[in-house]
């Protein structure tokens, strides 16, 4: 055979010999020198809302979010109220997203005297400081602040000498969230609440709370809830308690179901961590149903950032 040709032939083979490992080492470089990116955890929590309190959640830019909510009466004598529905307190809220990290909400709760809390006005601003990520930027946690105010609308009953400024409370909280696994998330919420008139002597106008609450998703839709705030011992007064709630979540595309059992009747921080005056360790005499179901409306596209 022609020399020339054996050499063209002994070429071809040595560089098809070759090759494979020639384009591994190019990919390998080329991986190496490909920018790490950072990557933001999502949907630590479903809703804005864990259960009574907020979640780190808040509306996406341009969203909003409409919620109606509901805590009934307690489960004592469920035939006769029909699972407590004749006592029922109600809140309508409206939340808006101002951006992917700011949002704004108002909301209004009903009075019905007695075991309900009276008829407030609220409005709140929630802020995500940092988000949870792994990457170029390693967060193990979110974190949001959210700060709010409630007005007392009650009428005074006649002969009692208050003034306007009795009517406001204030609440400064800030939430603390890790999702570990696409399953569990877990949150803690250290609050304050400042109110400037309060229900009977031994109250404090101003408590330090620390709250606990987690979700623990058991299907591609549904999410068990758990949410608990501790008071601040002597702050609270006799006949008042902590508030306790456990929840079940459904997520039906655009809107999220919550239903849960409580011993809280109210719905905005000033009420149910001030004013539960049920132990839910007392079962049925104590504990009530409730829920929360939110909707939400896109007024931009691209709402994604």
């Amino acid at each position: 055979m022609n020399p020339t040709i054996n050499r063209t032939i002994l070429f071809a083979l040595l560089s098809v010999s070759f090759l494979p490992s020639f384009s591994q080492n190019l990919d390998s470089l080329m991986e190496q020198n490909e920018p790490e990116e950072t990557v933001y955890t999502s949907a630590t929590f479903k809703g804005t809302r864990l259960i009574n309190g907020h979640s780190v959640e808040l509306p996406g830019k341009g969203v909003w979010q409409l919620m109606f909510s509901h805590r009934f009466g307690t489960l004592e004598d469920p035939v006769y109220t029909f699972l407590g529905m004749n006592q029922a307190a109600i809140r309508f809220g409206l939340d808006y997203g101002i951006s992917n990290k700011l949002a704004v909400g108002i909301g209004r709760s009903s009075g019905l005297g007695g075991f309900v809390p009276p008829p407030t006005y609220d409005f709140y601003a929630k802020y995500k400081i940092i988000s949870q990520s792994a990457g170029v930027i390693n967060m193990p946690f979110t974190i949001s602040i959210l700060g709010a105010l409630a007005i007392d609308t009650e009428k005074w009953p006649p002969g009692v000498i208050r003034t306007d400024n009795d009517r406001f409370a204030y609440t400064g909280q800030i939430l603390i969230a890790r999702k570990f696994s696409e399953r569990f998330s877990l949150q803690l919420m250290p609050t304050f609440l400042h109110r400037n008139l309060v229900e009977a002597d031994d109250q404090k106008t101003t408590l330090f709370s620390m709250g606990v609450g987690a979700r623990l998703k058991v299907s591609k839709r549904m999410a068990l809830t758990a949410e608990y705030y501790y008071n601040q011992s002597n702050t609270i007064g006799e006949g008042f308690y902590n508030p306790v709630a456990i929840g079940f979540d459904v997520d039906t595309g655009g809107h999220v179901f919550q239903i849960m059992l409580t011993n809280s009747t109210g719905l905005i921080e000033p009420q149910f961590l001030g004013r539960t005056t049920t132990n839910f360790t007392d079962g049925a005499k104590a504990v009530r149903l409730g829920f929360n179901f939110s909707r939400v409306f896109n007024s931009k596209k691209n709402n994604k950032k």
